[in-house]
């Protein structure tokens, strides 16, 4: 009797080919110019942005119509206002738990300590510029919905969206046929996005097999140090800090939890995009955790936002590695600061591309450390972003089964079952199964 491969297995198998495909051919073949051109720039480059196309595609339809459905489900402003508010302030928290760790283990750690630093290290790096948090807040609120459509500004997205479910209520029965389109055009969207999954192990593979073609294991070692207090920290974050929220606040079992999130931190690792991974998320918070619709479609992609875990960590483990490559002492008042600004930071620069690389400059710049600095990690960043995303996206689903929990919105039936939205098969219509 033969046991069907579940579609973690096969992401999780094309994912490790990918890592030993990319790692040979970094170190054999790297530097031979039909496979810079065929292979790594030609077949992984291309194969590997469509999936990641096909993934973006969804988000905005998805988030979309998801919000409305949540929204008008929800039949209540108030509860909205509650979600909103517990949600901000979790995400908030868990930021501010996220660099105190980072800071923590790094000092104890002491990464960059004896690491010989020369002048090419830190040659051709400009800080970038973020912009002011009058801007931020003036910027939540779209002067054309149509242009935050075609640029996917999120922010913008949610609050267009929230406020037309909201106006959709007020209507009251004149609306319903509104309410029904959106449910309609929602399922249409979550099976496009079981459709989508059945091609994630090929783009999956691809975009490991480019990563790695390009960066290469060897790229680590100088930045062992740094590097490995950055995992380290990520992986605790994960498995206790997390965990330990969970299980207080949320009441639910940590280790079904951690099974149910693992497709889609393969998803989120792979991709380095929270963004991208919001279709995933959804259907896994909704289909597989047991959230409601109406919490699950507010929570995710405001958490895919403005939920900055991973990236709070790389920040609180620089700081202290760039001080000690430079040689300067922050002392207590400069890690608290740095905590502060980086709580602050995860707010102000909400939806700002390259917002890492931002709020890192922010933080440096606030304790007096040479922004230079950021040009020593940048070889290792972008391994690290594709774990920060997993964390990222793990703590999305994580603050969005508490709130449902205290709001009485998950289903514990469907939590507790092992085999509960697990991807189906596509079936393809037969000529007679025409809508009607």
């Amino acid at each position: 009797m033969s046991t069907k491969m579940t579609m973690t297995t096969k992401i999780l198998i094309w994912m490790a080919a990918g890592l030993i495909v990319g790692s040979l051919i970094n170190t054999t073949l790297a530097q031979q110019e039909w496979v810079q051109a065929y292979l790594i720039n030609g077949l992984f480059h291309v194969v590997g942005t469509l999936f990641i196309s096909t993934l973006k595609m969804l988000v905005v339809p998805l988030v979309t119509f998801s919000l409305l459905c949540g929204v008008c489900g929800l039949g209540d402003i108030n509860k909205l206002g509650r979600v909103g508010l517990k949600s901000f302030l979790l995400f908030i928290l868990t930021t501010a738990l996220a660099i105190t760790l980072a800071i923590t283990v790094a000092t104890l750690i002491g990464p960059g300590q004896g690491f010989e630093m020369s002048n090419s290290n830190t040659s051709g790096f400009v800080a970038p510029v973020s912009p002011p948090l009058s801007q931020v807040i003036i910027d939540l609120i779209p002067t054309n919905p149509v242009a935050a459509y075609a640029s996917g500004n999120m922010l913008q997205i949610i609050f267009f969206t929230v406020l037309f479910g909201l106006c959709i209520l007020m209507v009251g029965k004149r609306a319903q046929p509104i309410v029904d389109l959106s449910e309609q055009l929602n399922e249409v969207m979550m099976k496009l996005v079981t459709v989508v999954m059945h091609i994630a192990p090929y783009g999956v593979f691809a975009l490991m097999a480019k990563t790695f073609s390009q960066q290469g294991i060897a790229l680590i070692l100088p930045m062992a140090s740094y590097f490995g207090a950055v995992v380290l920290v990520l992986f605790l974050h994960l498995t206790v800090t997390l965990m330990l929220l969970l299980r207080t606040m949320g009441r639910v079992n940590v280790a079904t939890f951690l099974k149910k999130m693992w497709t889609t931190q393969v998803f989120a690792f792979s991709t380095s995009s929270s963004n991208a991974t919001i279709p995933v998320t959804l259907t896994t918070v909704e289909k597989r955790l047991g959230v409601d619709n109406a919490t699950a479609s507010f929570v995710v992609p405001f958490g895919a936002t403005i939920n900055m875990d991973g990236t709070a960590i790389m920040q609180g483990v620089a700081t202290v590695f760039i001080a000690n490559v430079y040689g300067i002492e922050l002392g207590l008042m400069g890690y608290l600061t740095v905590i502060l600004m980086a709580v602050l930071a995860s707010i102000g620069t909400a939806g700002v591309p390259g917002v890492g690389l931002i709020m890192l400059a922010m933080v440096l710049n606030q304790v007096g450390l040479p922004v230079e600095g950021i040009a020593l990690i940048i070889g290792v960043d972008r391994l690290l972003d594709m774990m920060r995303t997993a964390v990222n996206v793990s703590g999305d689903a994580v603050i969005t089964t508490i709130v449902a929990r205290s709001e009485n919105s998950l289903d514990m039936n469907i939590y507790n079952d092992a085999n509960a939205g697990l991807v189906e098969e596509v079936e393809l219509p037969h000529k007679d199964d025409k809508p009607v």
